[in-house]
């Protein structure tokens, strides 16, 4: 059985929705007869999106635009009262505005930003949304786009692995609030893609998919059957990298802790040749 969020004229909110994940999302929701919601800082863009999935609604109203700036509180309050307004319930809400930068450690001009967006636009939409979702007492999902950058941390974009690794505490702490909640029909979930081309990747000029990518599509056709199934930590695998990858690199960055060894040890030239030996093992 599909999640029962997922049905026929309920409702969804999607942020970052004029491309990438979130406009596959708000296609595929459309195709399945939900009512739904696009939210997205590029006004134009999100316009061009809206009318490419108004046309698999059911009916004139049922697939509306916001333009929305997640990393501002208020602009999320004004988003949600839209909603209920348009729709009266949200059974499905997916915070997965983000964006890319320069965000090396020292230096980057784009720390603020991408903070600002990728975790404090889902802090924002988690406490706006959440207590509203809960009170509907009907069956509902939160779903959170992070990263794998934010559990292995590889070196480079220190400011987006911060901000993903943030996105992956917060949905964790909200799915044990909400099953700690009596009578609670909301589920959380972690939306955690790997390598794909999405509306941050797609962006640079003259961008091609690359072979080893997934699309935007294929996260989605591959989150819906996990959501069927229950699954918090929906973990995508690509054209390049498993599941069984995914999971020892997974436990080898645990393990740094454990074993107490340099941080981020997979990238030492000290380990290269254990952590070699450690994938082909």
């Amino acid at each position: 059985m599909p999640h029962p969020a997922i049905a026929p004229g309920r409702a969804a909110v999607i942020t970052g929705a004029a491309s990438g994940i979130g406009l596959a999302a708000a296609r595929q929701f459309a195709k399945l007869g939900m009512k739904v919601l696009m939210a997205d800082v590029k006004k134009e863009t999100l316009a061009e999106a809206v009318e490419s999935v108004a046309g698999r609604a059911g009916k004139a109203g049922d697939v509306i635009g916001v333009p929305t700036d997640v990393s501002d509180r208020a602009a999320v309050e004004r988003l949600k009262d839209r909603a209920y307004d348009a729709f009266g319930e949200v059974a499905v809400l997916m915070n997965n505005a983000g964006r890319g930068g320069d965000g090396n450690l020292f230096g980057g001009d784009a720390w603020q930003a991408i903070i600002d967006t990728n975790l404090w636009g889902v802090i924002h939409g988690v406490q706006v949304f959440g207590p509203a979702m809960v009170e509907q007492k009907t069956p509902a999902a939160i779903i959170n786009t992070g990263s794998k950058q934010g559990i292995t941390c590889p070196p480079g974009n220190t400011a987006y692995n911060v901000s993903k690794a943030g996105v992956k505490v917060v949905t964790e702490a909200l799915a044990h609030e909400l099953r700690n909640i009596e009578g609670c029909l909301v589920t959380a979930h972690l939306l955690i893609p790997g390598f794909a081309f999405t509306g941050i990747t797609a962006a640079q000029p003259g961008a091609e998919k690359p072979a080893g990518a997934w699309t935007a599509e294929q996260v989605i056709d591959f989150m819906l059957p996990s959501l069927e199934r229950g699954d918090f930590y929906i973990l995508c695998p690509d054209n390049e990298v498993t599941r069984a990858m995914d999971e020892k690199r997974i436990r080898w960055a645990a393990d740094d802790i454990v074993e107490n060894r340099p941080a981020l040890s997979r990238w030492h030239p000290d380990f290269k040749g254990a952590f070699a030996k450690y994938m082909e093992s």
